[in-house]
């Protein structure tokens, strides 16, 4: 029932959006006295709607649900011979350009408004992320930089962070600027227990290949999550090759092929590199210590063949972090994240334009439902999250250049503003079929990326 519960989320998602950013046309167009005829959630033939207001605007729900439209008084559409020389002054065409680009800008602003109101109940509700405390392989990037396991990073350039997902965040930002940041570091003293020293370590970013700005991103540097140092089976599946060489729950693992562990992750990457090849592992069993040989069972994953053991890991509560601001300050660090997401998503753009950033990270529906899933199967607080991330991606999308999007009527309003007239006519055709095809072209990029994801 997973794909249900992804679409259920999917259309949800995209029903909050899709109205948010009509309603900011909506609102903006009868601001500017525009006569709205229609207001739909969703595409094509109309399945249900209801006449309101002075003006009788039609409420509709359409039957493709991937979208909607306010549709306005336009001669454009209608034709000026049909429209009553008592509304002509309520025609779209009929208001200055200032007051059609508000009308156009209103969708995205729109978006924009709501991730930043979303962003601002859940700083004020606060909520909780695993610190920013790094697990660092041996011999990496971030190891020849001078980072170790186990550092907390407290602040980037200066600008102080909490979690993992903020510092993911900000080395990305630094990646694509171009700069190699400064991490603030807090590290445990090793000449005292209870005390930590502190210390600046700039990271090279510029040593990393242009494309990786997405996916496993701080692997590509050697960085993860911090991981239970200690190796302990909590439980063994009846098929088990652990089980098979008569090791039991609560067995603790000290070294691998007589190497010690460093944590849980080189334990899974030490079995994970040898299908079925013997592994010597050294146990301790309440006061006892002894060796077992155990072979991984072989699985093809992803078209490679790797290790199993088919053990469960006993899993320690990793180190929280709580973020949270009252008042102004949450409305300030919601609108300081909602105008970095939406920089960094046209610099994101601008990257794969000029072919610096690889157009596998153009996403679609596919992806887009799978991720509203997932979020609203975790908590209220991922789902609302993931709903302000994507109306601030619709809105970078509706204020790109491309004709038939708000964007391209942007840049047409913009030019007639430069030359003092509208453009010809004809130039606005060959704008709109080009940019259809553009679009087209984009959409079909994110199916065949979404489809490579689920296959893979």
């Amino acid at each position: 029932m997973t794909w249900l519960q992804n679409a259920l989320a999917f259309l949800v998602t995209l029903g909050i959006l899709v109205t948010i950013h009509e309603l900011g046309h909506y609102l903006v167009a009868r601001w500017c006295g525009v006569k709205v005829l229609r207001f739909s959630l969703g595409m094509g033939k109309v399945i249900y709607s209801r006449r309101f207001g002075r003006d009788q605007t039609e409420w509709a729900i359409s039957i493709l649900p991937l979208g909607g439209y306010v549709k306005m008084l336009d001669a454009r559409e209608q034709g000026a011979e049909n429209i009553s020389p008592k509304e002509l002054p309520r025609e779209f065409c009929q208001q200055s350009v200032w007051k059609r680009i508000a009308i156009v800008a209103a969708g995205p602003i729109a978006n924009f408004l709501l991730a930043i109101a979303l962003y601002s109940v859940l700083f004020m509700h606060g909520f909780s992320e695993q610190a920013a405390k790094v697990r660092v392989a041996s011999a990496s990037i971030a190891y020849q930089a001078g980072l170790r396991y186990g550092d907390l990073v407290t602040g980037i350039d200066n600008e102080a962070i909490q979690t993992w997902s903020e510092l993911r965040w900000r080395l990305m930002q630094a990646r694509l600027a171009g700069t190699n940041p400064a991490l603030e570091i807090r590290r445990a003293n090793p000449d005292r227990a209870s005390a930590t020293v502190t210390m600046t370590i700039e990271l090279p970013l510029q040593s990393l290949n242009a494309n990786e700005v997405d996916g496993d991103f701080l692997g590509q540097l050697g960085l993860n999550l911090v991981s239970n140092k200690e190796v302990i089976f909590e439980e063994l599946l009846p098929a088990s090759p652990a089980l098979q060489a008569g090791l039991k729950a609560g067995d603790r693992i000290l070294e691998i092929d007589r190497k010690p562990l460093l944590d849980v992750i080189e334990f899974r990457q030490v079995v994970n590199a040898n299908p079925g090849k013997p592994l010597k592992l050294l146990v301790q069993r309440e006061q006892e210590q002894f060796e077992a040989d155990v072979t991984p069972t072989v699985q093809e994953v992803s078209k490679q063949k790797v290790g199993l053991l088919k053990v469960k890991l006993k899993g320690l509560p990793p180190e929280m972090a709580v973020v949270q601001a009252s008042g102004f300050a949450a409305l300030s660090r919601a609108a300081e994240k909602t105008w970095d997401t939406s920089l960094f998503s046209f610099k994101m753009l601008g990257k794969m334009l000029t072919g610096k950033v690889s157009l596998k990270h153009i996403t679609g529906p596919l992806t887009i439902a799978d991720y509203a899933g997932q979020t609203s199967r975790v908590s209220a607080i991922s789902y609302l999250a993931f709903i302000a991330l994507i109306s601030i991606s619709l809105g970078v999308m509706n204020l790109l250049p491309i004709p038939v999007l708000d964007g391209g009527y942007l840049l047409y309003y913009s030019l007639e503003v430069l030359r003092g007239k509208p453009l010809p006519e004809r130039y606005m055709e060959m704008g709109q079929r080009a940019g259809f095809f553009l679009l087209l072209t984009m959409m079909a990029i994110a199916f065949f990326n979404d489809i490579v994801r689920l296959v893979s």
